[in-house]
């Protein structure tokens, strides 16, 4: 059984979740709708990016579209500008880092990061997500790009979904870029305020070829539907190759009750009754129904066919209302010969590895080394590790 602590924070932790989703239920209809959308809410403790390589990660936050809210927070360990036939290298004057032009860059794989909280809460600024794509970053060796999805009821599905579907689809323009860039046509693109279209962290370190989608709870959802979108755009996204994704907690749910949804209905942290009114914040009114294809991942005619999806590793804990799911998902995928290994953690609840207050556990700790592992023989270094 979790412990003492666990316990008690779950108890705080669905009182105040409760309460926010009850609040954004009753809001008045006419209050919610709002194009350009909100990805946090105001009672999130965000960590401050830090562009020098605070920790071993520096970090840096972009917007990326400018019809709607969606941002980037990336992290880039020191491995990119440390390595021995890196160019050293130097903070400017603006206080952090930027790629010497001219010079070899160390490639790094790229990772897209989904946060969770049931599509109505988080950020991929806050302090636990923070935390969790540093201590992810470093232990992959990976440029981790957070994605600040639209949150809900101001952005209903298919919003937060479209986000990430988005950031693939610009992932693979900045690669385009980037190619741009090395045959000297960079230094006259821009945007229409003026401002450099290319973003030079991953200019001069992503290996977009490597690149792997890892999404926590609801950012699950999100990373199994960007996967889909990509195996069904092919060679339209080169040079972006979606080689492995990281379902961690996955915000599954069905009209058919599982064994564990019956079982720990009332379970910690997320429980049937906050993922009910979840999903109703989320699906609009007409199309709410516990099987949608954002909720269901196993209902009977989802494209592309599973055989087609990439690899897929998925993470459970025992004491997680929608684990069953999961695994189920897991094992289907198995059957079509995809490499969909299970990661199972005794005692576990949900998003224990990625929960602020839980990060520190050794439990936290040891399911980030082994995600580390597992993705690791799917990024492994390809072609060339440097570019000039």
């Amino acid at each position: 059984m979790p412990n003492l602590i666990v316990k008690l924070y779950s108890v705080i932790f669905k009182y105040q979740q409760k309460h926010l989703l009850q609040s954004l239920i009753e809001t008045p209809e006419s209050t919610k709708p709002n194009p350009f959308g909100i990805t946090s809410r105001p009672s999130e403790s965000i960590a401050a990016s830090n562009p020098s390589f605070s920790d071993g990660v520096a970090t840096k936050d972009i917007h990326v579209d400018p019809y709607s809210s969606l941002s980037l927070r990336i992290f880039l360990p020191d491995t990119a500008v440390t390595s021995s036939l890196s160019s050293t290298y130097q903070i400017t004057n603006y206080g952090g880092y930027s790629p010497a032009e001219g010079k070899s860059h160390r490639k790094l794989p790229v990772m897209l990061q989904f946060h969770g909280g049931g599509f109505v809460s988080g950020s991929n600024e806050s302090v636990g997500n923070d935390a969790f794509c540093r201590r992810i970053a470093k232990l992959c060796d990976v440029i981790v790009v957070a994605v600040g999805y639209r949150l809900a009821p101001e952005t209903k599905y298919p919003g937060a979904f479209e986000d990430g579907f988005k950031v693939l689809n610009w992932l693979a323009k900045q690669a385009n870029l980037a190619v741009c860039g090395r045959v000297g046509a960079q230094s006259h693109m821009f945007d229409s305020f003026g401002a450099s279209m290319v973003e030079p962290w991953l200019a001069a370190h992503g290996d977009t070829s490597r690149c792997v989608l890892l999404g926590v709870s609801s950012g699950a959802n999100i990373a199994d539907y960007v996967a889909r979108e990509a195996v069904e755009a092919g060679k339209r996204l080169d040079p972006v190759k979606v080689v492995a994704q990281i379902l961690m907690f996955p915000f599954f749910i069905g009209s058919t009750p599982t064994h564990s949804e019956i079982k720990l209905a009332s379970s910690y942290f997320y429980d049937k009754t906050m993922c009910m009114l979840a999903w109703k914040l989320f699906l609009p009114k007409e199309e709410f129904n516990l099987d949608h294809p954002a909720a269901n991942p196993l209902i009977a005619g989802r494209q592309p066919p599973l055989k087609c999806m990439p690899p897929t590793l998925t993470v459970v804990a025992e004491h997680d209302f929608m684990r069953d799911r999961a695994i189920a998902y897991s094992e289907e995928l198995r059957k079509v010969n995809v490499d969909a290994p299970l990661l199972d953690y005794k005692d576990g609840v949900h998003e224990f590895a990625t929960l602020d207050v839980l990060l520190q556990t050794p439990q936290a700790r040891v399911c980030a080394e082994d995600v580390s592992i597992w993705v690791k023989k799917y990024i492994s270094l390809r072609g060339h590790e440097f570019s000039y």
